[in-house]
C-alpha cells in the first residue's frame, strides 16, 4: 500500500526527527512532509482534498490554531493532531470554538510516552477517531463549565489589563464607557473567583489589587501565556498608532 501523505507543521528540527522516526516505527503507512510554520503548512495543505496533519501550537508566522481555523475552513473534513507541550485553557477555548461539526482532531501533550502519542496519532489519522489527551479533557471540562468559563467580553477584559491598559484606554479601545468597561472587569471578577472582601480587614485594607489578582489567576490557570502576549500587544500597538493617527 502507498504511503499516504502526512504534513508536519513544527519549526522544532528535534521535535520533527522525533516524529519522523515515530512514524516509521509505528509503520502507520505515513509520509511526512514538514512545514516549518502554521503558513507554510497551509500552503502545503491545499494541495490535498483531505489533509492529514499533526501540528504543532506554537509557530512563527501562524500558529497552530489559526493555521487550523484557515485550514478547516477550506477543508473541513482535514484531520489534524494538535502536539504541544501546553494544555493553556486559552489554546483549549480557542480550539473548541473552531473544530467544524462532525471533524476529527485529536490533542496529545508533548510530555506523554512515545507509545502514547504514537497511539493518538494512530487513532485520529488512520482510524479516523478523536483522541483528547487526559490532561486536556480535564481542562476542556473547566472551559465548559458556566461558572468558570470566560465569555469572550470577559476575556477580552483580561487581555486588556494583561496589557495594563487603564478603564479609559479600554474604554477608547472597546468602544465602551467607563460604566461598560467596570462591568465588564467585575464580570471577569467573579468568574476568577477575586474577591477582595475575603481578605479585607480594618487592619490591612484592601489585601491585594483585583487587576494584578485577576491577571496572576489568568496565568495560573492557562488563560494567557507570554507568547501569546506577544501577539496581543502587536495588536495593541497598531490600534494605538491608528488611534493616534486619528486624534490629531
Amino acid at each position: 500500500m502507498k504511503p499516504l501523505k502526512i504534513i508536519i507543521a513544527e519549526d522544532n528540527p528535534k521535535d520533527y526527527e522525533f516524529l519522523e522516526r515515530l512514524l516509521a516505527e509505528e509503520d502507520l503507512a505515513l509520509e511526512p512532509e514538514r512545514a516549518d510554520n502554521g503558513l507554510e503548512a497551509l500552503k502545503i495543505a491545499a494541495r490535498y482534498d483531505e489533509p492529514l496533519v499533526i501540528s504543532d501550537i506554537q509557530m512563527p508566522e501562524m500558529n497552530g490554531i489559526d493555521f487550523a481555523r484557515a485550514l478547516w475552513d477550506k477543508r473541513p473534513m482535514a484531520r489534524i493532531v494538535f502536539w504541544s507541550q501546553y494544555k493553556d485553557e486559552m489554546y483549549v477555548r480557542a480550539l473548541l470554538r473552531i473544530v467544524p461539526p462532525e471533524t476529527v482532531y485529536g490533542y496529545v501533550l508533548k510530555s506523554n510516552p512515545r507509545d502514547r502519542i504514537g497511539m493518538a496519532i494512530r487513532t485520529v489519522l488512520v482510524d479516523e477517531q478523536c483522541w483528547i489527551d487526559p490532561e486536556v479533557r480535564k481542562v476542556q471540562g473547566r472551559t465548559g463549565h458556566s461558572q468558570t468559563a470566560l465569555s469572550d467580553i470577559e476575556y477580552e477584559a483580561l487581555l486588556d489589563i494583561s496589557l495594563g491598559l487603564t478603564d479609559n484606554l479600554i474604554a477608547q479601545r472597546r468602544y465602551l464607557s467607563r460604566r461598560g468597561v467596570q462591568s465588564r472587569l467585575n464580570s471577569l471578577y467573579n468568574k476568577l473567583g477575586v474577591d477582595q472582601q475575603q481578605f479585607h480587614s480594618d487592619k490591612f485594607g484592601d489585601a491585594f489589587n483585583l487587576r494584578n489578582r485577576a491577571v496572576a489567576i489568568g496565568l495560573r490557570r492557562g488563560l494567557i501565556n507570554a507568547f501569546e502576549l506577544e501577539n496581543e500587544e502587536e495588536e495593541f500597538q497598531n490600534w494605538l498608532k491608528r488611534f493616534k493617527a486619528s486624534h490629531r
